[in-house]
Formats: C-alpha cells, sequence, structure tokens
C-alpha cells in the first residue's frame, strides 16, 4: 500500500535526522512494511509446499514447531497438535494473518484446517495455562476473518477450561500442575501466563461469564504485587503457597538465574499489561505496563549492540551468548499498542522504537530468506535445557506478523487523519 510506504519511510527520515533511527553501528534503517508483508507471504507458500503430502494433501495435526541450527532442510520440524504441545496455536494464527492480508484461498483452506486440528483440546480438562496460546492464537485469529459461532463457541469452551486452574487462595491461574510435585511448587505461576489473559477477557468481553473478566483481574493484580523485583524486570516462575497464598519465593526455568533477566519472560510482561490495560482502562495497569517496558529498554541498552536482546540480560557471556529474536517480536508487537494509550513524546518513543526493532528484524541479518521456510532466525527457546538455541522458531515469526499488521494499521490511521 503506497500510503504505508510513504508514512514509514518519513518516519525512518525523520529518526535518521534526529536520534532514534540509527543503530549502534550508525546505520539508518527504513521500514517497508508492505513489503516485509510480502515477504512473509512468500514464505507462507513456501512452507505450505513443504508441508504438502506426496498425494498433495496436508497432515493437519502436524503443526510447525522448529528449524533447528544446522538443519538441512528447508521445512519445519512439526510437532502433533495436543495440549502438551504449546506452541501448536501459532502456525494455524500465522495463516489467518496472512489470508487477512491477501485474500488467498488456499491459505484459508490450510488455516482452517490446522485451525480445526485443536478442537478437541478446548472440551478436555485443562492441561496448562498453555490453553491460551494453543486456542486464541489459531481459533481467535480464525474468528476475526469468519466471525463463526462454532470458532466462538471454541473459544469460550477454551476461557472456561482455563478459569478451571484458577487458585482463589492464591489469586492467580495454576500454570503447570505438572510440576507441582516434581519440583515442590505447591501452586506456581509463570510470567508467560498474562498471555493468556487475552482469551478469558475476550471471552468475558463477548459474551462468556463475567467471572472471567475478574478472574483475569485478580491474576494480573496478584502477578504485579509478587512476581517483580522493584526495578520492574520479572521473575519466570512464582511459587506460592497453597494454604494461605503467601509467595514462596520467585525462580527462574527457562533463564539463566533466579535474579537475571530472561529476555521472553520481559516481553511476555510488556505485552501482557499492556493488553490487561485494553481489556480494563485501569491507569495502574498502564502505568506499570510502562515500568516493566522501560527496564527493558535500560537494559537492552547496556546489554546488546541492536534492538534484539541477549536471550537473557544477565548472560556473562555478553555478546558472545545468543539472541532471542522472538523476545524482539513480542516486544515491538506490544509497544505499537502501547504507544496508543501513552500518547505524547514518550509514546512516540515507544512507537519508533517498535519500528526500528522491527527494521532491524527485517534485515539479512536476521530474515530466514532463501536458507528455509521460516520469517527469522535466531531465537532461543530453553537455553537451560539447552533446547532450541539460535533457531528459527515459530512463535518468533506469530510476533513478527501481528506486529507488522499493527505497523500497517497505524499507516491507515495517519492516512485517515491526514485526509
Amino acid at each position: 500500500m503506497k500510503i504505508g510506504r510513504i508514512f514509514f519511510l518519513a518516519s525512518a527520515l525523520f529518526l535518521a535526522n534526529g536520534t532514534m533511527a540509527q543503530n549502534k553501528l550508525g546505520t539508518s534503517l527504513e521500514l517497508d512494511v508492505d513489503k516485509q508483508l510480502e515477504y512473509c507471504h512468500k514464505q507462507v507458500i513456501r512452507a505450505l509446499a513443504e508441508l504438502k503430502q506426496k498425494d498433495g494433501s496436508y497432515d493437519y495435526t502436524m503443526e510447525p514447531r522448529n528449524i533447528l541450527k544446522g538443519d538441512k532442510q528447508k521445512g519445519w520440524n512439526c510437532r502433533k497438535a495436543t495440549p502438551e504441545e504449546w506452541c501448536d496455536g501459532f502456525w494455524p494464527g500465522i495463516l489467518w494473518m496472512d489470508y487477512q492480508l491477501t485474500g488467498d484461498n488456499a491459505v484459508r483452506t490450510s488455516a482452517e484446517g490446522y485451525t480445526n486440528s485443536l478442537r478437541n483440546i478446548a472440551y478436555r480438562p485443562c492441561y496448562d495455562h498453555d490453553i491460551g496460546f494453543l486456542m486464541f492464537c489459531s481459533y481467535g485469529k480464525g474468528y476475526e476473518v469468519n466471525h463463526s459461532q462454532e470458532y466462538k463457541d471454541v473459544i469460550m469452551a477454551s476461557a472456561d477450561s482455563l478459569a478451571t486452574l484458577f487458585n482463589p487462595i492464591v489469586g492467580t491461574i495454576l500454570s503447570w500442575p505438572r510440576e507441582v510435585k516434581p519440583r515442590n511448587w505447591p501452586h506456581n505461576t509463570i510470567m508467560d501466563n498474562m498471555m493468556n489473559l487475552d482469551m478469558m477477557f475476550w471471552a468475558a468481553k463477548n459474551g462468556g461469564n463475567r467471572l472471567l473478566y475478574d478472574l483475569a483481574v485478580t491474576h494480573a493484580k496478584t502477578t504485579m504485587q509478587n512476581h517483580f523485583r522493584p526495578d520492574g524486570s520479572c521473575y519466570h516462575v512464582a511459587v506460592y503457597d497453597t494454604i494461605d497464598g503467601h509467595l514462596i519465593k520467585g525462580v527462574t526455568h527457562q533463564g539463566y538465574a533466579d535474579n537475571s533477566m530472561w529476555a521472553r519472560g520481559q516481553s511476555w510482561a510488556i505485552y501482557g499489561y499492556t493488553m490487561v490495560y485494553r481489556y480494563t482502562n485501569n491507569k495502574v495497569f498502564l502505568d506499570f505496563a510502562q515500568k516493566v517496558t522501560d527496564i527493558y529498554l535500560k537494559r537492552l541498552k547496556e546489554t546488546s549492540d541492536d534492538l534484539i536482546p541477549l536471550w537473557d540480560m544477565d548472560d556473562p557471556r555478553g555478546l558472545q551468548a545468543p539472541k532471542d529474536v522472538s523476545a524482539a517480536c513480542v516486544v515491538a508487537d506490544a509497544l505499537l499498542e502501547l504507544h496508543q494509550y501513552v500518547g505524547g513524546e514518550k509514546g512516540e518513543e515507544y512507537k519508533q522504537l517498535a519500528l526500528q526493532m522491527l527494521a532491524q528484524l527485517s534485515t539479512p541479518k536476521y530474515q530466514s530468506g532463501k536458507k528455509n521456510v521460516a520469517f527469522l532466525m535466531h531465537s532461543t527457546g530453553h537455553h537451560p535445557a539447552g533446547s532450541e538455541i539460535d533457531a528459527c522458531i515459530i512463535y518468533a515469526d506469530y510476533y513478527y506478523l501481528e506486529a507488522l499488521m499493527r505497523a500497517k494499521q497505524l499507516s491507515a490511521l495517519f492516512d485517515i487523519r491526514q485526509e
């Protein structure tokens, strides 16, 4: 779209003449949103071609997950669609977003197939908090397109299922029931869980049980009180006592250390509290979203050579440590929403930082290009477990595409205001 290109070229020129469009090497970057969306569509088509079986059909029960460093194939490694595979909703969501942008009916057919393979998860006992990622990133994106009553019913059932993990004594959702006994974590809540409140809020707003709204707000408030250090950085896991609900300890699971800043965990907090403000209009959450954002941006400046963070900002290897593109995608996505609520000079700063992040992600340094079918390289999944280090990971692509779509919407809004 021509207007979008003009808008973000103007932004890039403004930044190049100011202080914010340059990376630490002094090179100004431009973000052509439409060009990057076209790139994503081409990668989706390539991925679908790789996923197609010899008879021309697709196994919709096998959802893309990653392409590991050293893999010879260009296509995705896939996982069976089950409640245990928390990433299975991101590929259907990518397909729905791509269809929204392109109107490609072949993509829509695949989106429907990969989405429907997850349906039964909504009607089984809740395995863990990831039902939010599984069902809202797939059925939620699909509902934006088709407004299907069936899709809405699945989302409602999924939200009700997630609510069964809420502990009223603690005031949060139990994230990992499976870890209660092995780790002696009586009630554990992880920062990722903030993302799953989106589905509960949406369900309450769209005809579901009002209690879902109340539970989500309570979870957000309790997490705000117990899951963060004074500077706004977060623990990955908060462990609570189930007798009186007090916080036992804050620990890491996927970060470097209990007191370190795991980049993706902080990105979940930024996105999560921005989203909570969207639904509640409670300034307490808006202020807190800024607090967790500002410490992330401060530490990013101190530890990285560009706007893509190290997987953990306290890894003693410094720039020799792997980066995590997925965290940058989540943060850029969140900042493009947060800037609209903050407004003024600070809101503009958030927006321009988000555009810079997307511009850097959209360079050959981070895009997969012809190497494979993913959008982006250099994400880190579970570093302490040695899993998905410096890999292409499906959720990085999901939040990258969602962020680009937000950027496109901003350009359209700019055009309307100019008229």
